[in-house]
């Protein structure tokens, strides 16, 4: 995982008692994998709402116009869940960059899912760049946009 440093003053305001930047990117690495666990891996799209923000808008691979709002997020990934089966889901090449001394967090990996859906077998190859803030002790998503892999 790549590392982008805060200051340690930075951090000490945020943090209590004071956590390194390392510790705080894996504290948000974490959670998006717990998060991801829980819609493509558990079946449980229903958890999402202990991660996605009120306010969160999202750019995915099937929706033409953005998702806004915590709601309409669940929505589509559980449309999602619902509509395929999915066999396989590996998360690869992530990097985590803290902003805001440490209250925020942005997030790209690449991602790897196999699913069935109408009968067809679809392996997607894809990017996702999230952005996360700390609040009231937990980390939530307020930002995603999917692309797919080039080529």
């Amino acid at each position: 995982m790549s590392v982008t440093p805060v200051n340690d003053i930075e951090l000490e305001a945020f943090c209590s008692p004071k956590r390194s930047a390392g510790e705080l990117e894996r504290d948000v690495w974490e959670t998006v994998q717990r998060l991801n666990r829980a819609w493509a891996v558990d079946g449980a799209p229903e958890k999402l709402e202990e991660f996605f923000a009120p306010e969160m808008v999202a750019i995915t691979p099937t929706d033409r116009f953005r998702r806004k709002g915590r709601a309409s997020c669940i929505d589509g990934w559980s449309g999602f869940a619902r509509a395929a089966r999915i066999h396989r889901w590996v998360e690869s090449n992530q990097r985590v960059v803290l902003i805001g001394q440490g209250r925020g967090a942005v997030v790209a990996y690449d991602f790897e899912i196999d699913f069935e859906m109408n009968g067809r077998l679809i392996e997607m190859r894809g990017r996702d760049l999230r952005m996360l803030d700390h609040r009231d002790g937990h980390w939530w998503l307020v930002a995603d946009h999917y692309s797919a892999t080039p080529g």
